[in-house]
């Protein structure tokens, strides 16, 4: 067994003494009083051995491989030494109620010592003298009860539970095994727990027809408590995106889908509106106050109801506009801009409706695959029969706007609707529809506490600004930018899901990006099931994420990505909850930092 003391002298010198023969340290009790001396051997810059007064003295001992340390602390001039608690170790000790003083013999030439790591080859002799003496049981009580509780932040807890669990925590596998590592070196991160959805069905005519804003949101909500198990007075905030609905009314819609989900009034809620984004900016807010320390757990959702709320212009449109062209263009019809893409960067019709039939190609062996099931919450809601009045109370469980037969032929056939010789049509455009989607953020730390599995883990968020008369380029600038800020290359991507609001754009934007087509919305986009503004975003993150899980191992680095309205463009990156570090058996990645700079 081999010892090592460590001193610190007041001036914070600091040098280690080992004992060159552990087994000539003995205790000798007497009644009142006990001594313990050795020489050892220190090393010393200056080739002298000076005095050292003492102010802490910590001893490590080495056992079968695991080092135990022990802190003797300075009071009233005395050191205590405290009885070691560990497993099957026998330290020195004195009395029953003993403490320490150690004192060193001075030499008549001494130069004061200055802090240095010396070399190991360098050895001087000092001698170093233990005295123990009996103390006030009061008294010694109390520091004995002080350095019991230092030793508890020094050393693992003797508890099995605890013991256990550092072991896993430690080993090598992909998974979250390694979370322990990570949190220590890379700080406390924001993860995802839990990302749903409801199904997206068009506006107006689809299966939302008749269901409130509030009871779309509300399913969403409920399944983020209930499948985790997570108290929801626990929740610091809620942030919904939404686009199209008036603010204040939006706003109480959305506190009260909170209520009917089960959240107390004591969990606060607000809306924010970044036109196509306002979902994924839900999700980036809420990761943000996290890491802020604002609070521990959130939710970041997103709802839209196109059929109560179309897209429309409310008031007059100010004058002043006529003077600012980017003014004027942030009034372009959105079909416009889609036009102008394809003018602009060569984007055939026939490109733009290729995409739109592997859309719903995609999208449709999905839905029969069941890959969306884990992403989906059913909603029970109603059908109400324009002609007769009558309610059908029925479950909506899938996206109502996946065509799995649609070809080139048919979509051939539609008539452009913004421009008379133009390419944009609504076979490759978005679907206007009606849904709602909710993710569950938190601390790594946190969801290791309830032993929660970590779905994703949010590494940044970009958003940025681009052309409005082109405002469907944005994604081709976004995800650079978030990419970059995550430490990443593109070629470190492994799954896109590009919002599909123009087949133009999306043409564009994977062209100018050189992405594989094989690693973009492989389970299909909103020309298939839908573009419901405000949800969008979370709607992307949830799919992302699952894809991501059933994907494994391979599959580590996913970006979510859409362009927004007046021009603009976001993107965010996410990693695969179980592989989020060079610890597990992950896929490693050329760049050695994969932190945004707000994690470092």
């Amino acid at each position: 067994m081999d010892l090592l003391i460590s001193c610190h002298s007041f001036t914070s010198f600091h040098r280690q003494i080992t004992s060159t023969n552990s087994s000539s340290l003995k205790c000798r009790c007497a009644k009142r009083t006990s001594e313990l001396q050795t020489s050892v051997g220190v090393n010393d810059r200056t080739g002298n051995s000076p005095s050292i007064p003492p102010h802490k003295v910590t001893v490590h001992y080495r056992q079968r491989g695991v080092v135990h340390q022990f802190l003797f602390q300075r009071l009233q001039n005395q050191y205590i030494l405290h009885k070691a608690e560990s497993q099957n170790i026998t330290l020195p000790f004195a009395c029953r109620h003993g403490s320490a003083t150690a004192k060193s013999q001075p030499r008549k030439t001494y130069k004061k010592p200055v802090p240095f790591v010396y070399p190991p080859e360098e050895i001087f002799t000092h001698q170093l003298h233990l005295r123990f003496r009996r103390k006030k049981k009061g008294k010694m009580e109390k520091a004995i009860n002080r350095q019991r509780v230092l030793l508890d932040h020094l050393r693992p807890s003797p508890s099995p539970h605890n013991f256990e669990s550092t072991l896993s925590a430690s080993a090598c596998l992909a998974g979250d095994s390694a979370a322990n590592q990570r949190t220590s070196a890379f700080g406390d991160d924001v993860v995802i727990v839990a990302a749903y959805r409801t199904p997206l069905c068009k506006s107006k005519r689809g299966g939302f027809k008749d269901t409130h804003a509030d009871d779309l949101l509300a399913p969403v909500l409920k399944a983020l408590i209930e499948k985790t198990n997570v108290d929801p007075r626990e929740v610091g905030d809620i942030v919904v995106g939404s686009v199209l609905a008036p603010g204040s009314q939006r706003a109480s819609e959305c506190r009260m889908a909170a209520f009917y989900a089960g959240f107390p009034e004591t969990v606060p809620i607000r809306t924010v509106n970044r036109q196509c984004s306002s979902g994924l900016q839900a999700v980036a807010d809420v990761a943000a106050s996290i890491k802020a320390g604002f609070y521990e757990i959130g939710i970041g959702a997103g709802l839209e109801s196109m059929t109560i709320n179309p897209m429309a212009w409310d008031g007059d449109v100010n004058p002043k506009v006529e003077d600012f062209q980017k003014a004027q263009d942030c009034l372009l019809p959105m079909g416009v801009t889609s036009e102008n893409v394809a003018h602009c960067f060569g984007v055939t019709r026939q490109e733009q409706d290729q995409v739109a039939v592997d859309s719903h190609r995609k999208a449709a062996a999905a839905t029969a695959s069941g890959r969306f099931k884990d992403e989906i919450i059913p909603v029970p809601t109603k059908i109400v029969d324009p002609k007769t009045g009558g309610v059908l109370p029925i479950v909506i469980s899938v996206d109502d706007g996946i065509r799995p037969n649609t070809s080139l032929t048919e979509l051939g056939k539609l008539k452009p609707l913004f421009k008379k010789d133009g390419t944009t049509t609504a076979g490759n455009s978005s679907q206007v529809s009606d849904g709602a989607g909710a993710v569950l953020l938190m601390k790594r730390s946190v969801a290791m506490r309830k032993g929660l599995p970590i779905l994703g883990v949010f590494r940044t968020f970009t958003a940025v600004g681009v052309d409005p008369a082109i405002m469907g380029v944005g994604p081709a600038v976004a995800i650079p930018a978030a990419v970059k800020a995550a430490g990443l290359d593109l070629e470190d991507i492994d799954l896109f899901e590009i919002n599909e609001a123009f087949a133009s754009q999306f043409v564009y934007c994977r062209k100018k990006l050189e992405l594989d087509s094989q690693k973009i919305n492989v389970n299909g986009g909103a020309m298939a099931m839908g573009h419901p503004l405000g949800a969008t975003g979370a709607r992307c993150v949830a799919t992302l994420l699952h894809e991501m899980k059933r994907r494994g191992r391979d599959c580590r680095f996913g970006v979510v990505s859409m362009c927004i309205g007046t021009g603009m463009g976001a993107a965010a990156v996410f990693e695969r909850g179980d592989g989020c570090d060079e610890l597990c058996n992950g896929r490693k990645v050329k760049s050695n930092n994969l932190l945004s700079k707000d994690s470092r």
